[in-house]
């Protein structure tokens, strides 16, 4: 019975977390529709976040990749001053993404609504 209580006060306290971070999450990162997406990339920094093989498979038209796993090793690369669009297959290692580049100092970041699953627009294949 113990045990029972204590899986779910577990659950409970990781309920909690995730949905504190997604509200945080909210205040600083914007989630975007594939339109809001094409309607302002011109004007942002595309970023990759899934690793270098992914992209190389096929990847947003003008996108750098810099994977997740790398993110704080080239932190020096993503410009502050202009708006981060962040994507990644699904939607999950973008969203962490955003939480590294607000700690960067980055204002005003974004992240495609579905990933790059999602994306019906132009794309580059490396091969």
């Amino acid at each position: 019975m113990e045990f029972l209580i204590a899986l779910i006060l577990t659950i409970i306290v990781i309920a909690i977390y995730y949905f504190g971070t997604s509200l945080y999450q909210k205040r600083y990162l914007k989630t975007l529709t594939e339109e809001d997406f094409k309607a302002g990339y011109r004007k942002a920094q595309i970023i990759d976040v899934r690793e270098p093989s992914e992209f190389e498979n096929g990847h947003i038209l003008g996108a750098r990749n810099i994977p997740l796993s790398q993110l704080y090793a080239r932190k020096m690369e993503i410009r502050k001053d202009m708006p981060v669009y962040l994507y990644d297959q699904t939607g999950f290692r973008s969203a962490r993404a955003a939480a590294i580049c607000k700690k960067f100092g980055c204002k005003d970041i974004s992240h495609l609504k579905g990933g790059f699953k999602q994306w019906t627009g132009k794309v580059k294949t490396g091969k």
